[in-house]
């Protein structure tokens, strides 16, 4: 058996950004589990499937973003026994931790939606969230020239899913400028009433998708799709419609954690899977020794990587806070969501659990869409997170 002190569970944003504080704060024996051998930064996969970046801007080898005097296992979790205090790998290895942390994200759930990944398959339905899709977005957008686009917001949970609208925008300020937008019929299927959840900002979006001629299907969802017929089947409050004739689909499945998570009694409910911590200490509810943040975990927030920021600095807080037995802080449940609303135009909707405004730069309204934003989301904020966040400097 393997001993370990703070074990942490998953190589992304919040694994990698985490293990790097505690090492940086002087905590011992930190180690990652995580099987990926490649580190995405995700935020870029849908400027990729925009046209204005590529595969290559967002990944790096896994060996290059572990931190220094962190020990890395290149394994898979598949069981954690919460009472023994160990977790069991893919490969057989059984590790005793003192402390666990669980981020592993969120995995696709095709069962869902019957016929997608047969879509993906065929080539016609692709999206910005399934990193070995996205870079066939953007050739499938740009070359349209008439029919129909559909585009979809995944339901919760789902990684940042108002960003999916992304991809939207940057289509439709493409097909404008090229003159084909009359010629098509572009839908947007929304899984709630509106886009964001934050009044101010859905005014945004709803503006921009009317001066695009974007046909909203509101609290809908894809329930099936038929590949070969191009045929989408969309649940709505009024009955199911049929899409026909779908030229390209920009269709992002639905998500759930994965499975080990359910499975071995350290979540709220089956079907999500997600971890059950207090969504203000991170800490479970049930086993004190195990702490949880980022997609995998019900904080009741959106998850994002601004999100993610405020969650790894309140969580490293608080693990060496409950060493000492100190106060342990909390987390309000600040996430930031941003949006291009044209091809080089982004507003950014920050607010807390509670969906109130939380601007992190005062005297300046980020919800309204601004070019200088844009390039600090495309261009600066990339260079924060390999150089500084990925290190545990912010």
């Amino acid at each position: 058996m393997e001993r370990h002190g703070v074990l942490v569970v998953g190589g992304g944003n919040a694994g990698i950004s985490l293990a790097a504080r505690l090492v940086r704060d002087g905590t011992p024996g930190v180690t990652v589990v995580a099987p990926q051998p490649v580190h995405r930064y995700k935020p870029l996969l849908n400027y990729v499937g925009g046209g204005q970046a590529t595969m290559a801007d967002l990944e790096r080898p896994m060996a290059d973003v572990i931190p220094g005097g962190c020990a890395w296992i290149r394994d898979a979790v598949e069981e954690v026994d919460p009472v023994a205090s160990t977790v069991r790998t893919r490969a057989g290895r059984t590790l005793l931790y003192s402390t666990l942390v669980l981020c592993p994200g969120l995995v696709e759930d095709w069962e869902a939606t019957p016929g997608l990944q047969a879509a993906y398959h065929d080539g016609w339905a692709t999206s910005t969230y399934v990193p070995g899709s996205t870079a066939q977005v953007w050739p499938s957008l740009a070359s349209l020239r008439a029919g129909s686009a559909l585009f979809t917001v995944p339901p919760e949970p789902a990684s940042c899913g108002p960003t999916a609208l992304k991809p939207l925008f940057m289509a439709c300020d493409h097909w404008r400028r090229n003159g084909v937008l009359n010629h098509l019929e572009v839908r947007l299927v929304l899984p709630e009433r509106s886009a964001v959840g934050l009044p101010a900002a859905d005014e945004v979006v709803d503006r921009a998708l009317a001066t695009y001629g974007v046909e909203v299907l509101r609290e809908a969802r894809i329930e099936r799709v038929d590949p070969n017929a191009h045929a989408v089947t969309v649940a709505t409050p009024s009955g199911r419609r049929v899409l026909d004739d779908v030229d390209v689909a920009h269709a992002v499945p639905h998500y759930r954690a994965p499975r080990w998570i359910a499975d071995s009694g350290l979540a709220t409910d089956p079907a999500p899977g997600l971890a059950d911590v207090d969504p203000n200490t991170l800490r479970h509810r049930t086993h004190p020794s195990i702490w949880g943040l980022g997609d995998a975990a019900a904080l009741a927030t959106r998850p994002s990587g601004g999100a993610l920021r405020r969650q790894v600095a309140i969580l490293a807080h608080n693990l060496a806070a409950e060493r000492r037995g100190a106060p342990l802080q909390r987390y309000d449940g600040y996430t930031v969501v941003p949006i291009t609303v044209g091809r080089r135009s982004l507003m950014l909707a920050e607010f807390t659990r509670e969906r109130r405004p939380a601007p992190s730069v005062p005297l300046i309204d980020p919800i309204k869409p601004r070019r200088a934003t844009w390039w600090i989301d495309r261009y600066a904020l990339p260079q924060v997170y390999w150089r500084r966040i990925l290190r545990g400097r912010v």
